[in-house]
């Protein structure tokens, strides 16, 4: 895997995803984070490593949009106006919590290949931020 980092960002599937994702017309972008959760959120089976860290990518954009979400890492993610006017509803941010919990998950290689590498706390406590801005309802409960 093409990876330097632990961030959302930090591969090159997630690097080329948030390049497609600042290149894409702004009305297509919220179809393109949708499809990177389901992606992940909906696989059936053996959540294949690309899979999962195009779904990362697009969970780090919703958290990004939440009050309490953490900034964007726009040295290989998006700048923070890509996600100007956008409507990430509810709906996207429970699809994100579904997507990073399944890749952090079992059957996932995103999980088998930060095992493998010794690396797995490292990489899950860089993307809990994420996850928690996500199961953080307006109202504060989790």
């Amino acid at each position: 895997m093409g990876t330097w980092g632990t961030g959302p960002f930090d591969n090159d599937t997630a690097a080329d995803w948030a390049g497609d994702f600042e290149e894409a017309d702004v009305a297509a972008r919220p179809a393109m984070i949708r499809d990177a959760l389901a992606a992940a959120a909906d696989a059936e089976d053996y959540l294949d490593a690309d899979d999962a860290m195009a779904a990362l990518a697009a969970a780090a954009l919703v958290s990004a949009a939440q009050a309490n979400g953490p900034q964007l890492d726009d040295n290989y993610g998006p700048d923070a106006a890509a996600l100007e006017g956008l409507d990430l509803g509810e709906g996207l941010r429970v699809l994100a919590v579904r997507a990073v919990t399944r890749v952090f998950g079992a059957d996932s290689e995103w999980r088998e290949l930060w095992e493998d590498a010794g690396e797995l706390g490292e990489a899950r406590t860089e993307l809990e931020p994420i996850l928690s801005a996500l199961r953080d309802t307006p109202g504060g409960a989790s």
